[in-house]
């Protein structure tokens, strides 16, 4: 099926399709709900605005998930330069979140942030591999067609990037089963 990105008929089918999974992917790299649906809305956007032409759906897709992805990106590093700038003006360290429902919510969300903060340590290939794999649910194929790279390629950062991340969850001292 051709796409023509401007086609309203056929931009709504590419919308329902796949704004679930941009949104997954969007939060992943942002954790931020409402910033994830304002990078969708935005790739959404320019996806429209351009007009493009794809030879099938899946095509439109991998262009979708790779600006939703690039948008995502550049947001996290503009909120990061963001904080150090702020960091760099108060002078004073974060004070911890007071957080204190219980011992096992509190154990579940300390793990989840030493996940979240050793993704966000990983080299950027890795961990866009693995935000694409396990928040995106894409497979390697599709992976390496968002990436413009082989699929053996997908699954060497894969693998890297699980080694990489236990190495800094073993440090954190998490339990994440």
């Amino acid at each position: 099926m051709e796409i023509r990105s401007g086609d309203e008929k056929t931009f709504r089918h590419v919308y329902d399709e796949n704004f679930s999974v941009m949104m997954k992917i969007a939060y992943h790299i942002t954790y931020n709900t409402d910033v994830a649906e304002d990078i969708c809305q935005d790739a959404f956007i320019r996806f429209y605005d351009k007009n493009m032409y794809f030879p099938s759906a899946d095509d439109a897709k991998f262009w979708l998930i790779r600006v939703t992805k690039n948008l995502a990106i550049n947001h996290v590093k503009r909120k990061a330069r963001e904080a150090a700038s702020i960091e760099k003006i108060k002078k004073a360290p974060v004070s911890g979140n007071p957080f204190s429902d219980g011992a096992s919510e509190l154990l579940l969300h300390e793990s989840r942030q030493a996940v979240r903060k050793a993704v966000a340590e990983l080299p950027e290939i890795f961990r866009t591999v693995i935000v694409l794999r396990e928040y995106g649910e894409l497979d390697y194929k599709q992976i390496a067609k968002v990436l413009n790279i082989s699929e053996s390629n997908v699954k060497v950062r894969v693998h890297r990037a699980r080694k990489e991340l236990e190495v800094l969850l073993s440090r954190e001292d998490v339990d994440v089963s």
